[in-house]
């Protein structure tokens, strides 16, 4: 069985979580979370923890080295065969980078999952999971679409370059969406 390494990415709130819960529940595959990492990171009472929470809180990136430490953490806890997706990470040239770096010395293939949507469409998005879940780092819409458009837009086109981006509508039903991955990651429909 062929070995699949998926990593979602796109602006905030894109349905990233969403889609990789999906693939996840259709696959088998495990799900690697930078954002649930960094939110557990930032309750710990440690110089770290405090740090973190604050850039989490503010709508901030973290440092990529520090991002691409949990990446590799978690990369190398993949065994041989096994099929990831990655939710999260890769959102700065270095980290970008960094995946494509790593995975071709593990010889390991694999894709990006690019969910597109406009920046009207995250405003709408982080304004009603707010009011639902109470996320500090929606308050910070604003300075999260400044950090993608600087930092994420540039990562994203290394990929690009890298040949191993494809890009899904992001702005459809997340069912519609998810029939729309599965379609570009070869994944057959049951039923």
């Amino acid at each position: 069985m062929e070995t699949h390494t998926i990593f979602f990415i796109g602006k905030p709130g894109c349905g990233k979580g969403t889609q990789a819960k999906f693939l996840s529940e259709k696959t088998g595959w495990k799900v690697l979370t930078a954002g649930d990492q960094f939110r557990s990171l930032a309750t710990e009472d440690t110089p770290l923890g405090r740090k973190v929470k604050s850039e989490v809180d503010a709508g901030l990136l973290t440092p990529h080295w520090l991002a691409m430490y949990l990446y590799l953490q978690s990369l190398f806890s993949v065994k041989d065969g096994m099929s990831v997706i990655f939710d999260g990470f890769s959102r700065r040239v270095p980290e970008a980078e960094l995946i494509i770096d790593s995975l071709l010395w593990l010889n390991r293939p694999f894709t990006m999952v690019h969910l597109v949507v406009s920046d009207d469409e995250v405003r709408h998005r982080l304004a009603l999971r707010k009011d639902k879940e109470g996320r500090v780092d929606d308050n910070a819409v604003e300075e999260r679409l400044k950090e993608y458009h600087e930092y994420t837009e540039p990562a994203i086109l290394k990929f690009s370059e890298a040949d191993n981006l494809i890009e899904i509508n992001g702005e459809q039903t997340p069912e519609a969406i998810a029939v729309d991955i599965n379609v570009a990651l070869g994944i057959p429909s049951t039923g």
